[in-house]
């Protein structure tokens, strides 16, 4: 995926207050990547990841580290 869809796709967001909620809330890149593809943006959990610590259109992308995330790993 060119980087420029994922600007675009950020672009969108920051246009719209209720999409921007939906992101705050949502709890993984993936969950991210799949409302960006509900609205036609061809971005995937990966591409936002490696986005990470960058910002476009006034909207940081940061990665959180969740207890849990991988479920098993630590076994």
């Amino acid at each position: 995926m060119p980087q420029t869809e994922l600007l675009r796709f950020l672009a969108h967001v920051q246009a719209d207050a209720s999409l921007k909620l939906r992101l705050v809330e949502a709890l993984s890149a993936d969950e991210v990547s799949l409302l960006a593809q509900e609205l036609g943006f061809q971005v995937s959990g990966s591409d936002i990841l490696r986005f990470h610590g960058q910002s476009a259109s006034g909207i940081r992308i940061t990665r959180i580290d969740h207890p849990g995330e991988y479920p098993g790993r630590y076994y």
